[in-house]
């Protein structure tokens, strides 16, 4: 799983972290599609990310995952999560070019993850 793709499905599925098993399945159902349809929904989940409003539970608990998933390359997520999160993120790449730099600022700052995935996204069309 690329990591910054699984920054984004995070956000949008805000799993909670088990020690020693897969993260949750129980927001596996939720629509993520209508989410990103949703400027409000979407921006509350960044907001909470950015540190710049309130967190809903989930929020909290994705804030509390992260970071494992980030560094184990959602090794914990099941593939329903990992597909989820290539569309999130090739939506949040397209659609909010500005918000998907502030998360890599935020959750790469020394561009380790980026640098990494950079021949990647590039081939895709995108500038990271």
């Amino acid at each position: 799983m690329r990591r910054l793709e699984l920054l984004v499905v995070l956000v949008i599925l805000g799993f909670v972290y088990c020690e020693d098993a897969l993260y949750t399945n129980k927001y596996d159902s939720i629509d993520y599609r209508e989410i990103l349809q949703s400027e409000r929904l979407l921006k509350n989940y960044y907001n909470c990310l950015m540190d710049k409003g309130p967190c809903t539970a989930d929020g909290k608990d994705l804030k509390n995952v992260l970071p494992d998933a980030l560094k184990t390359e959602c090794a914990k997520c099941n593939e329903k999560q990992k597909e989820a999160a290539k569309e999130v993120v090739d939506f949040i790449i397209k659609n909010k070019h500005d918000w998907w730099n502030d998360l890599q600022a935020k959750y790469d700052p020394d561009g380790i993850y980026k640098e990494k995935y950079k021949d990647r996204w590039l081939e895709m069309g995108y500038t990271i």
